[in-house]
């Protein structure tokens, strides 16, 4: 992988990598709104039942088949409060 950004034009999609947080290991298809990924991401997300917005920062990217695989980390400071699965007793 690189730090530099992908050659992506407007309407181009391309796979979002979640990296850490609750989402972690999951994958989604985004838009490009302009010439670029985007640099952060707010994700609705399902934890304990309860909706939380979660958010996750640009990495890194790799271009696959043509397409652009795009790795965002979680960002526990920006996101709300997500109790870690080790706090949350017999809670699963």
């Amino acid at each position: 992988m690189t730090d530099s950004q992908p050659t992506i034009a407007h309407g181009d999609e391309y796979l979002v990598i979640y990296s850490g947080g609750p989402n972690d290991g999951n994958t989604d298809t985004r838009i490009a709104t302009d010439d670029s990924v985007d640099q952060e991401i707010t994700v609705i997300t399902a934890v304990d039942g309860k909706e939380t917005l979660i958010d996750y920062t640009y990495e890194s990217f790799v271009e696959v088949g043509g397409q652009a695989h795009v790795t965002y980390v979680f960002d526990p400071k920006d996101s709300e409060p997500v109790d870690d699965p080790e706090d949350r007793g017999d809670r699963q």
